[in-house]
């Protein structure tokens, strides 16, 4: 039985995830590596790629620090509202992103709440950079906490208590005891929060307005290709995509290597 459902797991996910794996990077090779060149150097993919780039630098430091200190307060106090910080981290996992692209629109669009005021200000909120890092950061914000919070939980408030009794400052617990007990957990789920900001569609796709050349990130280009039936562009722009995925997750394989090496050399 153990050795069927092992066969099953395999079979599954070789069908579903590493045969579409190949499919893009067999369809994004067919007419060649200068078909793919030409490709990664036309001027819009060239601004797609950079504008991704600049959103992931943007949201996954925000939501790395907001991540932290959700988890932070979570694991390790007890107060009123715990339970609603809990849930609505949760949020973005539970609404589609789409939805929460159309409340950015709704709240900065020209006729959403603060559209007016931000247009007599000169302020350009949706279709435009902004935008696309605010949708980022609803939808990537959940992964940095729900990294650390069952660690966290788990490692409870012994040491950070010893180090108050000692006379450490709260920051000098955070940074000293309970930063170093969790930052390969930490790690893992900056590379995952770097991963979704990168591949992210739904809301984005709703703020941008779909400006060739300033606001198209990566999956919005793709899109575009294939739609203008650039079938051997669309899949060569896909399989780049797909490659920051496989070094994401090699990356936090690695990571969570190192991780349980330590704490198995280190009890």
């Amino acid at each position: 039985m153990r050795r069927l459902l092992l066969a099953l797991a395999l079979l599954a996910a070789a069908m579903f995830l590493l045969l579409p794996t190949v499919v893009v990077f067999a369809e994004a090779l067919r007419r060649g590596w200068p078909a793919v060149r030409e490709v990664m150097e036309d001027p819009d993919t060239m601004s797609a790629f950079s504008l991704t780039l600049v959103v992931a630098a943007i949201s996954v430091p925000v939501n790395t620090v907001g991540g932290i200190a959700a988890a932070w307060c979570i694991a390790k106090f007890r107060f009123p509202g715990r339970g609603l910080l809990t849930a609505l981290i949760e949020l973005p996992f539970s609404v589609s992103p789409v939805i929460s692209g159309l409340v950015w629109v709704l709240l900065f669009g020209l006729q959403g709440w603060f559209g007016p005021w931000l247009q007599r200000h000169g302020v350009q909120v949706i279709f435009a950079l902004p935008g696309l890092v605010l949708a980022t950061l609803f939808v990537t914000f959940p992964f940095v906490a729900r990294t650390l919070i069952p660690l966290m939980q788990e490692q409870g408030r012994d040491a950070e208590e010893m180090a108050a009794t000692l006379g450490a400052t709260g920051w000098q617990t955070f940074r000293r005891v309970t930063l170093p007990d969790v930052k390969w957990a930490l790690l893992s789920g900056v590379l995952l929060c770097n991963a979704r900001a990168m591949g992210e569609f739904g809301a984005v796709s709703v703020v941008s307005g779909h400006i060739r050349g300033e606001t198209n990130t990566l999956p919005l280009h793709i899109e575009i290709l294939y739609n203008e039936y650039q079938f051997a562009g669309a899949f060569a722009v896909a399989a780049l995509l797909a490659l920051l995925a496989l070094v994401t997750l090699v990356a936090k394989a690695l990571l969570e290597y190192l991780s349980g090496r330590r704490h198995t050399l280190h009890p």
